[in-house]
C-alpha cells in the first residue's frame, strides 16, 4: 500500500486495532477525513468504555471485550473492512490479521497512516531505531535541531502520536522520529531523509519469531533513504542492514565509533567528538563537534547515542556549534542511568529502563566496581553472555523478580566468586529490601546500579514505577544515614 494508491479516505471502511493512544489518534484522524471507522479491542472496563464513549460522539463505532457470539472483539474482522490499522503491540499472527489476510485486506500501522497523511510540503523525517538508546538519541537529535534554530519535535514511539503531529496545525522544518521494530513492521511506505540503526541484540523475539525477522524489520528504516544511512561500526549487523537496503542514488553509509573515525565516520579523538563524514576532503580533515563532557551522562553507550544523533543532524546540514549546544542542553529522561544520591561514599544509579540484557551490559560497562540489582521478567532472554562480559566489574549482585533464577544460574557459571543475594519477596517492600542488601554489600567508591536486564511487570506497573521505588528506597536510606 503506497501513498500514490490513496486518493481519498472518504467512505472507506477502516478497522482500527487497539483502543490505546495510537489507536485513538488514528481513529480520530481517519474519521475526520470521512472514513467509516470501527475500533476493536479485546479489553473492557471503565477506562476503555470512557474512551469508547468519546469516540462514539465522533461517529466512530467501538467494539470491546466479548461479542454476543462469545468471540473476542479484537479477533473478529468487521464486515466490509477494506483496511486494518493496527497499534504497535498487536502480534502479526493475531486472529484479526489472519482474517484480514484471508479477505485480502491490507494491515498497516499508525506510522504508515501518518506517512500517508503528510501534506505536500511535509517536514522530512530523521528516523532512529535500535534495540536500545532510541528514545535518548531521538531526544538528543531534537535538542540539536532546536539549537540550530529549526522547528522540530521528537515523535513516533515517544511523545505526541505522530498522526496528530503530521495532521496538526503547527508546521515543522524536520521531525526526529523514533521507530520501534513493531512500528517498522507495519510501515512499508515510510521513506526517511536519513536514518540510524543504533544497535541490534535479541529482543521482542516472542513478537517477531526469530532474530532474522527482528533485524529485517529494523532494517526497513533504511529503505528509500535519500542522504545518509547511519550505522554502528561496533555492531556489524547494523552495517549489514545498510548494505542490504534499497536507497536513493547518492545516499551514503555513515558510521559512528567510540574510537578514532575513518573517512565517512564520526568518532572520538582525545575526548572530542569529531566528524569525518560531512566535511570537505574527509580523507584528511575532521571537524570538532563537541567534547565528551558535553554528553549527559558521558557513559560509553550514551556517547554512541550522541554520535548517532550528531550524524543525523549533520546529514541535515546542521552546523557543528548547534551539535555542541544541543548536547549541552539535553537532559535525559528519568530512569536512564540517572544519578539518585551518594550515601556513605556509595553512588546509587537508577537505570530501570535497562529492560533487556543489551541495555544492562551497556549500563554495567559505565561503572566499576558495581553492586548490581537485577531481575524481573526475562521475556525469553538468556544471561550468560551478559554475566561473562560484566563479571570483572561486579562487587556483588542482588536479585529480585520472577525470573531471577535464570540470572543466578548464569552467575554461578561465569562469576561463581561474586556474592549473590536472592530475594524471594515480590511485595511493595521488596525494592527497599534490595537497596538495603546492596548497601550492606557495597564499599565506599562503589556504585549500586539498578539495571534489571528484565521487564518490570512481574512486580511493578512499568519500569518507571520500578525506578521510582528504587529512588524512594535510596532516599530512605540516605535519611537514616543523615
Amino acid at each position: 500500500m503506497g501513498s500514490r494508491q490513496v486518493t481519498s479516505w472518504q467512505d472507506r471502511n477502516i478497522t482500527v486495532a487497539g483502543l490505546g493512544v495510537s489507536g485513538i489518534s488514528a481513529a480520530r484522524a481517519l474519521a475526520g477525513l470521512g472514513a467509516r471507522v470501527t475500533v476493536v479491542d479485546n479489553g473492557d472496563g471503565d477506562a476503555l468504555r470512557a474512551r469508547a464513549a468519546e469516540l462514539a460522539e465522533r461517529g466512530i463505532t467501538v467494539r470491546l471485550g466479548l461479542l454476543d457470539g462469545g468471540e473476542r472483539a479484537g479477533d473478529v474482522l468487521p464486515e466490509g473492512t477494506d483496511l486494518v490499522v493496527t497499534s504497535p503491540g498487536w502480534k502479526p499472527d493475531s486472529p484479526l490479521f489472519e482474517a484480514a489476510a484471508k479477505a485480502g485486506v491490507d494491515v498497516v500501522g499508525d506510522v504508515e497512516i501518518a506517512w500517508l497523511l503528510r501534506g505536500e510540503n511535509a517536514a522530512p523525517w530523521l528516523a532512529i531505531t535500535g534495540t536500545n538508546g532510541k528514545t535518548t538519541t531521538t531526544q538528543m537529535l531534537a535538542s540539536i535541531l532546536r539549537a540550530a534554530g529549526l522547528r522540530t519535535a521528537a515523535v513516533g514511539n515517544i511523545g505526541t502520536p505522530i498522526i496528530d503531529v503530521v495532521t496538526g496545525e503547527e508546521t515543522y522544518d524536520v521531525l526526529a522520529v523514533e521507530l520501534s521494530s513493531y512500528q517498522l513492521h507495519w510501515a512499508p511506505s515510510v521513506r526517511a531523509h536519513s536514518a540510524a540503526v543504533l544497535n541490534l541484540a535479541p529482543d521482542h523475539l516472542d513478537w517477531h519469531g526469530t532474530m532474522d525477522a527482528y533485524a529485517a524489520d529494523k532494517g526497513r528504516i533504511y529503505e528509500g533513504n535519500t542522504v545518509a544511512c547511519v550505522y554502528n561500526a561496533a555492531d556489524p549487523a547494523t552495517e549489514a542492514l545498510v548494505v542490504e537496503a534499497d536507497v536513493e542514488e547518492g545516499c551514503r553509509a555513515i558510521g559512528f565509533t567510540l574510537g578514532a573515525p575513518g573517512p565517512s565516520m564520526l568518532g572520538v579523538v582525545d575526548g572530542i567528538l569529531v566528524d569525518r563524514a560531512f566535511v570537505e576532503n574527509r580523507q584528511k580533515n575532521a571537524q570538532e563537534l563537541a567534547e565528551v563532557k558535553d554528553v549527559n551522562p558521558p557513559a560509553p553507550h550514551n556517547i554512541a547515542n550522541a554520535l548517532a544523533a550528531a550524524a543525523l543532524a549533520r546529514a541535515f546540514g546542521v552546523e557543528p556549534r548547534a551539535v555542541r549546544d544541543g548536547l549541552r542542553d539535553f537532559r535525559p529522561d528519568a530512569h536512564r542511568v540517572a544519578y539518585v544520591d551518594e550515601v556513605g561514599g556509595v553512588t546509587y544509579i537508577d537505570d530501570s529502563k535497562a529492560t533487556n540484557t543489551h541495555a544492562a551490559e551497556a549500563s554495567l560497562a559505565a561503572f566499576e566496581p558495581v553492586v548490581w540489582i537485577a531481575g524481573g521478567l526475562a521475556k525469553g532472554a538468556t544471561f550468560d553472555e551478559l554475566v561473562r562480559k560484566s563479571a570483572d566489574r561486579l562487587r556483588a549482585v542482588v536479585l529480585i523478580g520472577a525470573d531471577r533464577a535464570l540470572i543466578a544460574e548464569a552467575l554461578a557459571r561465569h562469576a561463581p566468586e561474586v556474592p549473590v543475594v536472592d530475594l524471594e519477596r515480590t511485595d511493595t517492600g521488596a525494592m527497599l529490601a534490595a537497596v538495603r542488601e546492596a548497601a550492606r554489600l557495597a564499599e565506599p567508591g562503589d556504585t549500586v546500579l539498578l539495571a534489571p536486564a528484565c521487564a518490570s511487570m512481574d512486580m511493578f506497573a512499568n519500569y518507571n514505577k520500578r525506578g521510582d521505588a528504587f529512588a524512594d528506597a535510596v532516599r530512605e536510606l540516605a535519611a537514616e544515614s543523615a
